[in-house]
């Protein structure tokens, strides 16, 4: 058995040993648990600052289409079998999905949305990158996918929205920077110098 079977299964193997768990697992996968949080965190971006909301969430809107669309490309070249497909004994709480697996769209998609507010906004991750964890592992747990399906999309989201937010903080309107006035003692920093 590979090292990739064996973290798979030792994740897996936990699947209908607990109700509450297979739940907590199926609602973290499901593609419509992302909206609460979004819609969550849209309001608090509006009330922080208007204008990056308005201009970030759009462009963070369409990043997360394009990554999308780059996952399910990449899986086609990748032709990776998901677990549930070629592995027995596997304990399946869900419907398989499609045929492939690497990466994990949900993964990419939950980490490209982290990563770009880290960026924005350092101390979001707290809350962020735990949400991204449980649902990679929701989508082992529930055996949609390899370790590594979701290790993968972690890696291309996290820096396709860490990518996308820095690009936009160096757009002065986005973020623009205010210079503090010199005040009247200070020194100015080629001073003292001869010429």
């Amino acid at each position: 058995m590979s090292l990739e079977e064996s973290l798979f299964r030792a994740v897996n193997g936990f699947a209908g040993q607990s109700t509450v768990v297979d739940w907590l697992a199926l609602t973290l996968s499901a593609p419509g648990m992302l909206w609460a949080p979004g819609i969550l965190l849209t309001g608090y971006w509006l009330w922080l600052s208007r204008r990056e909301a308005l201009i970030g969430g759009p462009l963070l809107g369409g990043l997360i289409g394009l990554v999308d669309l780059m996952g399910a490309q990449i899986k086609h070249l990748v032709a990776r079998p998901r677990p549930c497909t070629v592995l027995s004994d596997v304990h399946q709480i869900e419907a398989c999905g499609k045929v492939f697996g690497f990466p994990s769209n949900h993964a990419i998609n939950t980490a490209t949305a982290a990563a770009f507010f880290q960026v924005l906004y350092p101390k979001s991750g707290w809350l962020s990158w735990p949400l991204v964890g449980l649902i990679g592992l929701a989508r082992v747990f529930i055996g949609a996918h390899y370790v590594t399906d979701v290790l993968g999309g972690w890696v291309l989201g996290g820096l396709c929205g860490a990518g996308a937010a820095w690009l936009l903080l160096q757009w002065p309107r986005f973020r623009p920077r205010i210079l503090k006035p010199a005040s009247a003692g200070s020194v100015p920093l080629d001073a003292g110098r001869s010429s």
